[in-house]
């Protein structure tokens, strides 16, 4: 165990979680998940948000064990390498609006940066675009970063406080309990607890097989650091690969293993839970991949840290949350059909917020 965990915390940790993703997300989808979705944190947690009652998108109505067991597995990673260090204070409020504009953009996208490269991985060609999209925001942040942009410091929370940094672990058990008993609170025997009867939200892998792949993955992305964000801001800022090595292992791993399983299937059309409008793919993960450097991680990254007791972390997993509710609210998130009606005023939106943060949260030197 101590051997595995000296090569968890050298520079093949990445490459190991990358691997352990790849092989995996396809294994989730083999055991019931959407296509190409065997992992999505951003769809995941719009599924939580819609079977919590706080958006009415019946398809994608779910509590995902995937993103449960990615903050225990971090959770109990920091407590037994005695890196649980509760801590906040980084601008909470500019945290909450770029997850919020980052769930908007990961919507008209349709997926995260880890499903971007899962869709590759399984076929889709229209990740091109959301990958290219990605990049594209991640740069904009490196020049903001390279410019003096900062969101200032998280400081240690007092010893009096240190059970702050548990409300996303109890939050994560809170939500497997909802799972599991599906409580019906209405005086009709209806919600708030919804779980959908069809479309995307009514697949998914057995919540056990789920819950232990990503206690799993989580366990790993703790441990090595594992950043697709981080990966490329690393690559281009400091010229280390450290972390993008990670992304290499996930998309050979989640391509050999979609090929073993007969998953792969190549094309813009008929893709899973993907539409094919190149634009906003492109544009919808601009605004992603902003909002995500500007906030320091992708989105599995920012559950790992909240799992590690970082309550700003935790504050922009409730922004992205928030922001899920408001796209299906209105009407900004994407289908297979195409973009929602009000998306493009969103995506302006978002970019205004973030350009304005970006240039106005720099040190003075």
């Amino acid at each position: 165990m101590k051997n595995f965990d000296s090569l968890m915390v050298s520079r093949m940790g990445p490459i190991i979680a990358g691997i352990a993703v790849g092989i995996l997300a396809p294994v989730l989808v083999l055991l019931g998940n959407p296509g190409n979705m065997g992992i999505c944190v951003a769809c995941f947690e719009r599924d939580i948000v819609g079977a919590l009652g706080f958006h009415r998108a019946a398809v994608v109505q779910y509590i995902r064990p995937e993103i449960i067991g990615l903050i225990l597995g971090s959770f109990i990673s920091a407590v037994v390498f005695k890196e649980f260090k509760p801590r906040a204070g980084s601008a909470p409020a500019v945290r909450f609006f770029l997850g919020l504009f980052a769930m908007i953009g990961a919507l008209i996208f349709l997926g995260c940066p880890w499903r971007a490269y899962l869709r590759l991985a399984g076929g889709d060609f229209n990740a091109l675009y959301g990958i290219a999209g990605l990049f594209v925001g991640i740069l904009i942040g490196i020049y903001f970063i390279s410019s003096g942009y900062n969101l200032g410091r998280s400081i240690p929370a007092p010893q009096e406080s240190k059970a702050a940094g548990l409300i996303m672990p109890i939050l994560a058990a809170g939500l497997l309990a909802f799972l599991l008993i599906a409580p019906k609170f209405g005086a009709d025997g209806s919600g708030p607890i919804f779980f959908s009867e069809k479309g995307p939200g009514s697949m998914h892998a057995p919540w056990a097989a789920s819950l232990a792949v990503m206690l799993l993955v989580g366990w790993l992305a703790q441990r090595s650091r594992f950043c697709t964000i981080g990966a490329l801001r690393d690559l281009v800022l400091a010229h280390d690969a450290y972390l993008f090595w990670g992304i290499v292992a996930l998309l050979i791993a989640a391509f050999g293993m979609n090929y073993a399983l007969g998953m792969f299937k190549p094309g813009f059309a008929g893709q899973p839970v993907a539409h094919s409008d190149a634009l906003w793919n492109f544009l919808g993960m601009i605004l992603s991949g902003l909002c995500f450097t500007l906030a320091g991680g992708c989105p599995g990254r920012q559950l790992i840290m909240a799992g590690e007791g970082d309550g700003d972390a935790a504050v922009f997993v409730f922004g992205m949350m928030t922001g899920a509710a408001v796209a299906h609210n209105f009407g900004l998130a994407s289908s297979g059909a195409g973009i929602g009606a009000h998306a493009p005023a969103a995506f302006i939106t978002g970019m205004l917020f973030c350009l304005c943060v970006g240039f106005t949260m720099r040190r003075k030197y």
